[in-house]
């Protein structure tokens, strides 16, 4: 009797340990399935992944011409490359005439002007440009801040200019020989002046002075005896004396509303529609960061806050 007790303790033993056995294997299995699931899970494609932002701008651009427009371009590209690391801008000077003929011909990407395409180029030429118009610049007479003489009509202005008039004592001012610096025939400003200031083209006389840059115009202004040159309103600083114009002051407001006729749009001119590069550089120059803030504060208007229209022609119209 007790060896069959033992036998049948034996057998419930063994039994018991073997679905222990079975009981470990399933978890195992389980656990081992699991483990296989998650594995699965973080190899399963992942959900789609936002938008990338745009593409950054890379590339450079060359603006070339008017030096009126200069000191505005140049300042301004250099704030939209220092958020546009991947651009490069230069702005060279030359005056309007060649800037519209390096656009025209591919020598530039952009055409600083201060007068329209068409004013400069043949019309199939004039054609293929598009014309950007990013502010409003004055100009005006200026002379040497030694001359006694604060205001000229325009006959007197083309007097000086045509060589009619050669002493500033024919004009009201001291018994001293006038000194005529004067801008090439490729100056847009010079283009300006003669059109709205002199209402006609004068020939560049003997012993006048020649010089494109508005810097250096000023500069010999202020520096020579009995000098007259003009300058754009952005480049007007106490070194020179500006002088009025038929009794009308050279201000933002009177050209603004019309009363002081020696203004031009600045033009940035491109060919062809606008590349990716040079659009965005060109809608950053019409920005109202830009028209409120550089526009303004280097002397140039927002073209937004002029009364008047002008034409090609120069018809006004409110």
């Amino acid at each position: 009797m007790k060896k069959t007790v033992m036998m049948l303790l034996a057998l419930t033993l063994t039994f018991a340990l073997a679905a222990c056995g079975q009981n470990n294997n399933n978890g195992n299995a389980g656990s081992s399935g699991n483990a296989a699931s998650s594995g699965n899970a973080s190899e399963s494609p992942s959900a789609p992944a936002s938008e990338s932002p745009a593409a950054e701008l890379t590339g450079s651009l060359l603006a070339t011409g008017s030096s009126a427009l200069q000191p505005l371009v140049d300042q301004v590209s250099k704030k939209f490359m220092e958020t546009n690391k991947g651009v490069s801008i230069q702005v060279q000077a030359g005056g309007s005439g060649t800037g519209l003929t390096q656009v025209s011909e591919g020598q530039s990407d952009i055409g600083n002007s201060d007068v329209f395409a068409e004013e400069k180029l043949d019309a199939d030429k004039a054609a293929e440009l598009v014309d950007h118009q990013v502010a409003v610049v004055g100009m005006a007479a200026v002379v040497n801040p030694e001359v006694t003489v604060e205001d000229l009509t325009q006959q007197q202005l083309v007097d000086i200019f045509t060589g009619k008039v050669t002493n500033w004592k024919d004009v009201g001012g001291a018994d001293q020989k006038i000194q005529i610096v004067n801008r090439p025939a490729s100056s847009g400003t010079r283009a300006t002046f003669e059109k709205y200031a002199l209402g006609q083209k004068s020939e560049d006389l003997q012993g006048s002075i020649q010089e494109d840059s508005s810097g250096t115009v000023r500069k010999l202004v202020g520096e020579t005896p009995g000098a007259i040159g003009y300058l754009a309103l952005s480049y007007l600083d106490d070194t020179v004396k500006t002088l009025k114009y038929e009794g009308v002051e050279a201000t933002v407001d009177n050209i603004a509303n019309g009363t002081y006729p020696v203004w031009a749009y600045e033009h940035m001119y491109t060919k062809g529609e606008p590349s990716e590069i040079e659009k965005a550089f060109l809608d950053y120059m019409l920005s109202d960061e830009v028209q409120n803030g550089d526009v303004v504060e280097l002397g140039y208007i927002p073209a937004s806050k002029m009364q008047i229209k002008r034409d090609v022609d120069g018809n006004i119209t409110q």
